[in-house]
């Protein structure tokens, strides 16, 4: 199948414009899906930075393709966790 063959694109997800994750998908209607999953939404706003959350009811999310600094940050995390390859990558320091 030509689909299996698609590589994996890299892409970030904005908080009120400010790249928060990087993640894989395989087109950008894919990760746009992902972005308007209320499960991203909540995990944003559980997930805390500096003591405050990444995300609250009134933040905007978007998503776009990764530059090339978040692309590198996201493969070298996840080349150190091979198991968990295909995982978002966090771009900002998370608490605890």
């Amino acid at each position: 199948m030509i689909e299996d063959k698609v590589s994996l694109s890299v892409f970030t997800i904005e908080v009120d414009r400010k790249p928060v994750i990087a993640f894989s998908a395989r087109k950008y209607s894919d990760a746009e899906t992902i972005c308007a999953d209320r499960r991203i939404r909540d995990k944003l706003s559980s997930t805390r930075s500096a003591g405050k959350p990444l995300c609250d009811e009134l933040a905007t999310l978007g998503v776009r393709l990764s530059n090339a600094d978040e692309k590198k940050l996201y493969r070298e995390q996840t080349a150190a966790r091979s198991a968990d390859a295909g995982l978002p990558v966090y771009l900002v320091e998370i608490d605890g």
